[in-house]
């Protein structure tokens, strides 16, 4: 895109190939580049020179304009997929690119005019009206009421808080998180491998209280077995699992 400078009708580059191809009433997919080319040029020849700036942007399209014309004069290349490239997909995708922004400009534009239009009115409310509250007549509110009304007062209000209540999650309990730590554990089954010397698995992960007792007790196991404080046994596939106490030689032997 070129520098964002107007200059007579045309904002850049890109903004007067589109008003060319406009003109022209071109496919902007099938851009004739000999046409545009000389028409662009004619164009720039005629503009005026006291910005350099912005008349270098336009001399660089020009440029890349008659590169992609002595190109189409060549031999189409080819790329890695065996299909023929056309130079002007690049500048294409530029225009319709520059195409979309600008009409996303207008979007813009149209939508701050709308909203110039739209006019706010700062409250102006007397304080003496705000702060007035309707007196209430209690001999009149609490006219014919009765012990049975009132009664059923209260119980319709007691529905309607009965009825904001999940059925499902007001029976839920509370969730305590019971924190079961691996040193803890080894400590627990290193004391019971010593009052008991040969004990089965089952039994052992029976007496935990709950499923984190169970996972970390069973990674105990396997810590000890890793170190040869404990030797896991079993003779016949399904059978329990029987764990022997080495406690007292690997006491000895540290």
């Amino acid at each position: 895109m070129g520098i964002p400078v107007k200059l007579q009708v045309f904002e850049g580059p890109l903004d007067l190939l589109l008003h060319l191809i406009d003109k022209n009433k071109i496919d902007i997919y099938d851009i004739p580049i000999v046409e545009i080319t000389n028409q662009y040029m004619e164009y720039i020849q005629s503009m005026e020179r006291e910005d350099l700036n912005v008349m270098s942007e336009f001399l660089v399209m020009a440029a890349t304009l008659l590169d992609i014309k002595c190109r189409m004069l060549l031999p189409k290349e080819v790329n890695e997929e065996r299909e023929e490239e056309d130079p002007r997909q690049e500048l294409v995708e530029q225009l319709l690119q520059y195409k979309m922004y600008k009409y996303m400009s207008y979007e813009l534009r149209d939508r701050q005019t709308d909203g110039e239009h739209t006019i706010y009115k700062e409250p102006s409310i007397p304080e003496e009206v705000l702060e007035y509250v309707e007196p209430v007549n209690l001999d009149e509110l609490l006219d014919g009421l009765t012990l049975a009304k009132l009664n059923q007062v209260f119980q319709d209000v007691m529905q309607r808080q009965a009825s904001k209540i999940d059925p499902v999650r007001s029976k839920f309990g509370k969730i305590e998180k019971e924190e079961v730590t691996m040193p803890e554990k080894l400590n627990y089954v290193q004391s019971y491998a010593r009052t008991h010397r040969r004990f089965s698995f089952r039994e052992l992960l029976v007496a935990q209280t709950s499923r984190v007792h169970v996972v970390v007790t069973f990674l105990a196991i396997l810590q000890l077995m890793k170190e040869g404080v404990i030797v896991i046994r079993q003779e016949q596939p399904f059978d329990d699992i029987m764990i022997d106490s080495n406690i007292g030689e690997f006491q000895q032997e540290r």
